[in-house]
């Protein structure tokens, strides 16, 4: 009789079981949160296919890394040229610039300098063969951080094909 008592409750407790998993869920609460994708999408930032994810091969670095282990420095993607201004609307967005070691970079920085100080820009060099050539870049831009980097995936992100350009939270300047 006991056995047939534990076997009966079992069978109804599963038979509760089945039938909660049926029901529908219940929103215990709801802060009101909305998808930030329709943002992302709005900036343009992003590819509409996922990249296809490679493993990082870890290695042991041997020493600290210099700054010259990162040269040289070559983006495919980048080449000096005339940038087509645009609007932008990423909030947020510290401001940064791209250039080269190269003639028409030296004559926007020298162009722009004082204007790129003000607002605290960042540079990224994007082409620069030696460090000597970086070294020569920043001796012409005094108070500005230039940091050697391939400027490849911001180029797909942003659009850009050349360089120097400035970009703002608001916009894409030449």
């Amino acid at each position: 009789m006991v056995k047939l008592a534990h076997r009966f409750v079992c069978v109804a407790l599963l038979g509760l079981v089945c039938i909660a998993s049926a029901q529908d869920l219940i929103v215990v609460g709801d802060d009101g949160g909305v998808s930030a994708l329709p943002y992302y999408r709005a900036l343009n930032l992003l590819p509409d296919t996922p990249a296809a994810i490679t493993p990082a091969v870890p290695t042991t670095p041997h020493a600290p890394y210099r700054e010259a282990d990162l040269l040289p420095v070559h983006s495919a993607r980048l080449t000096p040229g005339r940038v087509t201004p645009r609007t932008l609307s990423a909030p947020g967005l510290s401001p940064f610039f791209l250039i080269g070691d190269d003639r028409p970079s030296r004559a926007w920085l020298h162009a722009r300098g004082d204007t790129l100080r003000a607002m605290g820009a960042i540079g990224l060099v994007v082409n620069v063969g030696s460090a000597e050539g970086l070294a020569a870049l920043r001796r012409d831009a005094p108070g500005l951080t230039l940091v050697p980097t391939s400027g490849d995936d911001i180029a797909i992100r942003l659009g850009l094909s050349h360089y120097p350009v400035l970009v703002t939270a608001t916009g894409i300047e030449p």
